[in-house]
């Protein structure tokens, strides 16, 4: 699947690992289909639902950080769901090591948008009172005879 231009990389890397998951969970045993396969494949597909609602969502809104965290949440659990699927012979360890590696690096993206995001708020809060200041000394002088 092509990736879009203003695809976020944590977008771009939850995909990848729905993707893998995905594929890893096809050939587990008929057993988990129902139970542990549809878990992991939910808490990906839902992570990255949260992050393009996220992503969709102004700057300011405080409803983007609430999916954004959701997203990590999802991404956590997934970790721990597939560490279960491991023991459980769902799927084989190298595939639990893949996954948990793409599921890291998720989390590591996720972070530093987070971090990314707050910082931009925090610099558009100061220039709008800088901003706001200014108009207000405009006013006054504009007032005096």
């Amino acid at each position: 699947m092509p990736q879009k231009k203003s695809d976020l990389y944590v977008i771009t890397k939850a995909k990848e690992l729905a993707k893998y998951v995905i594929t890893v969970t096809e050939k587990s045993p008929k057993k988990y289909r129902f139970t542990l396969v549809v878990r992991l494949q939910n808490y990906c597909l839902d992570a990255i639902e949260n992050l393009l609602l996220a992503n969709m969502l102004h700057l300011s809104d405080p409803k983007r950080l609430e999916k954004q965290k959701e997203a990590g949440r999802l991404l956590e659990l997934l970790g721990y769901f597939s560490m279960i699927c491991m023991e459980t012979a769902c799927i084989l360890p190298n595939q639990f090591e893949n996954i948990s590696k793409l599921q890291a690096e998720c989390l590591l993206f996720l972070g530093k948008w987070i971090s990314s995001d707050k910082k931009r708020l925090e610099k558009s809060e100061i220039e709008n009172k800088a901003s706001s200041k200014g108009e207000f000394l405009e006013q006054k002088l504009d007032k005096q005879p």
